[in-house]
């Protein structure tokens, strides 16, 4: 089994003070894909290149203590992407691609951040640049290879991947939009939400990130915003999947999805 594991940090240095390193030590994840770092590379050297057995591959965000990606894993990637090229979100730290290459196999692990809107309007037309023009780079991508793309994509694609769904129906995450342009990935782009594919039917049980305002948490009043998007061929691989709740050292909860990658 392939242990793949993606987690919004809410700052890597954050995360390893409140038990990220002894999470990873107990469920010793192959992969892990990790969002909102909030360090430089200077931040990372000495402290961060590895943990519990993964090396890290990462792209900085240029302002300091804003997003960042990594993806950590146990096997040497053949090549690794940095940034998708963009001219407006790369700088922004939001893309790193490792790559498992042989003769008969073209195989990626993504982590991946989409921006939020929920700041303000400047920053929601700034969410839809990156959604239209990151639809055709997975489109393009899949053409070639096949792919799991891990992150807080910042999009519940459902009425039942949050709580107050009637509420949120005009804010960002739950805009029209933005579940049109998951719904359309996965009908047209042939794109699999694999958690989805697994458990098709959960609701309050699904959720990945909760607010910090009220007793959000406590109520369990959340959203499902972190995803596994895969090309059907490892889709088809995919054999359970967990999402650890109770475990505080984000705002997000780790979800890890088993692939039988050896069937």
């Amino acid at each position: 089994m392939f242990k793949l594991t993606s987690l919004n940090l809410n700052g890597i240095r954050s995360a390893a003070n409140k038990g990220l390193e002894a999470w990873l030590d107990q469920h010793q994840p192959d992969c892990i894909c990790v969002q909102e770092v909030k360090a430089q590379a200077a931040d990372i050297a000495g402290r961060f290149e590895s943990l519990s057995g993964l090396k890290g591959h990462f792209q900085f965000a240029e302002k300091k203590g804003y997003s960042g990606v990594g993806v950590y894993t146990r096997h040497e990637p053949s090549d690794v992407i940095i940034g998708y090229g963009s001219s407006e979100f790369d700088s922004e730290g939001r893309y790193v691609e490792v790559r498992f290459d042989t003769p008969s196999t073209k195989l990626s692990i993504i982590s991946a951040y989409f921006p939020s809107g929920s700041s303000g309007e400047i920053r929601q037309q700034a969410k839809f640049r990156f959604l239209a023009e990151f639809y055709p780079h997975l489109l393009n991508l899949k053409q070639n290879r096949e792919f799991i793309l891990c992150g807080d994509v910042n999009i519940a694609h459902k009425q039942a991947d949050l709580k107050n769904w009637r509420s949120n129906q005009k804010n960002s995450g739950f805009l029209p939009e933005e579940r049109d342009w998951m719904t359309k990935l996965l009908d047209e782009g042939q794109m699999v939400d694999v958690y989805r594919k697994l458990q098709p039917d959960t609701t309050d049980t699904c959720y990945t990130w909760w607010s910090a305002r009220g007793q959000a948490y406590a109520n369990n009043v959340g959203w499902r915003l972190d995803y596994h998007l895969a090309t059907p061929a490892l889709a088809a691989f995919a054999r359970r999947e967990a999402i650890f709740k109770d475990i505080k050292f984000s705002d997000h909860a780790p979800i890890t999805v088993e692939y039988d990658l050896k069937s």
